[in-house]
């Protein structure tokens, strides 16, 4: 993982910048997964938890063929008037580390509990008890909106970032380009 590529969200009056960034990333999901890559990671130059964003600017991690093979996908296209695209860069040499996962949430509990009614045809009340009220985890992390590509389901995923390693974590990236013990350069 020794290259990258800037991708910059212009300014856009019609569109939040929020909605620019689920696009770019719901195309960018679909070419990881033609390509069936898990050595391609990314990471948000701009990413804060206060005020929560994860910027305007997606900064992808690979090896300098990978990412000659991503950029041959064509995936941008339609995003293209959207964004600035920098060349394939060599990482500097000084770079830190980071590993950039998905944090999920169980955020309504009576989604959860339906699905456990369905699942081991239990009473209303069986299931209250198997998941009460204080399950619901209010999530203060940036997040994207996406549409998962296997079961074309809308879903908002949530991105942490690790405080900054000084060391790289080697590991495989999944479909969205995050890794839960993989870290990309930092810089």
């Amino acid at each position: 993982m020794d290259y990258y590529i800037d991708i910059e969200l212009l300014p856009d009056p019609e569109f939040p910048a929020p909605m620019l960034m689920g696009a770019l990333y719901n195309k960018l999901h679909k070419a990881l997964v033609v390509l069936d890559s898990r050595d391609i990671g990314i990471s948000f130059p701009q990413y804060q938890v206060k005020p929560r964003t994860l910027g305007q600017r997606m900064r992808l991690h690979a090896s300098e063929k990978r990412m000659h093979e991503l950029m041959a996908e064509n995936w941008l296209q339609g995003m293209r008037d959207h964004v600035q695209i920098s060349g394939i860069l060599p990482i500097p040499e000084v770079a830190q580390h980071c590993v950039v996962s998905r944090r999920q949430f169980k955020t309504n509990a009576d989604r959860l509990r339906r699905r456990r009614m369905q699942r081991k045809g239990e009473s209303y009340e069986q299931a209250v008890q198997a998941i009460p009220h204080s399950i619901e985890r209010k999530p203060n992390l940036p997040f994207v909106m996406l549409r998962s590509q296997s079961t074309g389901q809308a879903f908002a995923l949530f991105i942490a970032q690790s405080e900054v390693l000084m060391e790289p974590l080697q590991g495989s990236f999944n479909s969205y380009g995050l890794g839960q013990n993989a870290s990309i350069p930092w810089f």
